[in-house]
C-alpha cells in the first residue's frame, strides 16, 4: 500500500500562473493563522478571503468550498500518519507484532484527532462523504490487513475492521473528551483492550 492524500493534489504545471500559485500559498498560510487565532470554527471564506487580501471568487476556485479548504490543510498531517503506520519504525510500522502494530495505530490516531479533530470535522461530508475518502478507505484496509495477519477467525474481516475504525470516529472521541473529561490516556487504553480482545478472543 501506498499513502492517499485526503484531497488529491491538481500537479502545478507551466499553464498555472505564478500569482495563482502564490495565492494558493497566502490563502493557506492565512487559514492556518485564522485557526490559531480562533479554531476551525472561526475559519470562513470570507474571513479567509479578507485575511489572505484577496476576492472570495478566488477562494472558492482554488479549493470548491469550506470542506474542500479543511481537506487541502489536512493533507500533510495526514500524509505523515500515513507514512508513520506503513513505512515508520516499529510498532506502528512494519517490524512489529499486528496486536503491537493494532494499539499502536489506534492510540496514534486517537492522539491525531485530539490535535486535528476540529479540521477533521469540518472537512467532514467533503466530496463522496466522510465514509469514501479514500484515506479512510486505506485505515481500513490497514487494520484489516493487521486482523488477517494476526489471524483474527472473522468469516469477513473488513466488516470487522471498520467496526474498529468505526470506535475512531474523531466526532464520537471529541464528545467523550470535551463532553465527558474522557482524556486520551484513557482513550487509548480502551482502544487496546477492545482490539486485544477481537485479536486474542480473551
Amino acid at each position: 500500500m501506498s499513502s492517499i492524500p485526503v484531497r488529491p493534489e491538481t500537479p502545478v504545471t507551466a499553464a498555472e500562473r505564478s500569482d495563482a500559485a502564490r495565492n494558493r500559498e497566502r490563502l493557506l498560510l492565512a487559514a492556518r493563522e485564522l485557526i490559531e487565532q480562533g479554531g476551525a470554527g472561526a475559519l470562513t471564506m470570507d474571513r479567509l478571503a479578507e485575511h489572505a487580501g484577496v476576492g472570495k471568487g478566488t477562494v472558492f476556485r482554488r479549493f470548491g468550498s469550506r470542506a474542500g479548504l479543511m481537506l487541502t490543510l489536512l493533507n500533510d498531517s495526514e500524509a505523515a500518519f500515513q507514512a508513520r503506520f506503513l513505512f515508520g519504525p516499529p510498532p506502528m510500522g512494519p517490524g512489529a507484532e499486528p496486536l503491537e502494530r493494532l494499539i499502536a495505530f489506534g492510540t496514534e490516531r486517537i492522539a491525531y484527532l485530539v490535535e486535528f479533530g476540529d479540521l477533521v470535522l469540518a472537512a467532514g461530508h467533503a466530496s463522496r462523504g466522510r465514509f469514501e475518502v479514500p484515506a479512510v478507505a486505506l485505515w481500513n484496509q490497514h487494520v484489516e490487513m493487521l486482523l488477517r495477519e494476526a489471524g483474527v477467525d472473522s468469516p469477513e474481516p473488513w466488516l470487522m475492521a471498520g467496526s474498529l475504525t468505526a470506535t475512531l470516529d474523531p466526532e464520537r472521541l471529541l464528545h467523550l473528551i470535551r463532553d465527558h473529561g474522557v482524556t486520551r490516556d484513557r482513550l487509548g487504553v480502551s482502544w487496546r483492550d477492545l482490539v486485544t480482545r477481537v485479536v486474542t478472543g480473551a
